[in-house]
């Protein structure tokens, strides 16, 4: 059974930076795409940015543009997200994503999710 374990949520102010990161278990294949979603309380889950199986192709949403680097480290099966220029609006409960069914970077089928980490960036 494939885990997903994610680490580096925390609180910080409107401009801080923080790190999450996603290791994956319970599987020998490298073959598919990987990536983060969030969830505010109110709002449906929404896609952040993801990445393909080798780390060579990258995908994020507008709102995230510029400010938010995914990256993978292959041998360790294991993703992150650097995120800087935090704003309040980025507060949420962030969760890790693996798509088996694809190499990605576009997860079209999440077939695993992370147990998610909080995010909260004060103004």
């Amino acid at each position: 059974q494939v885990q997903l374990a994610e680490f580096g949520g925390g609180s910080v102010q409107a401009g801080g930076s923080l790190t999450l990161s996603c290791a994956a278990s319970g599987t020998t294949s490298k073959s598919y795409g990987m990536g983060w979603f969030r969830q505010a309380p109110g709002k449906d889950r929404e896609f952040v940015a993801s990445i393909s199986w080798n780390g060579q192709l990258t995908d994020y949403a507008e709102s995230v543009k510029g400010r938010f680097r995914i990256s993978r480290e292959s041998l360790k099966n294991t993703i992150y997200m650097e995120m800087i220029s935090l704003k309040p609006e980025d507060t949420a409960t962030y969760y890790c994503a693996l798509d088996m069914t694809t190499w990605g970077p576009v997860l079209a089928d999440v077939s695993y999710w992370g147990q998610g980490t909080q995010v909260t960036v004060s103004s």
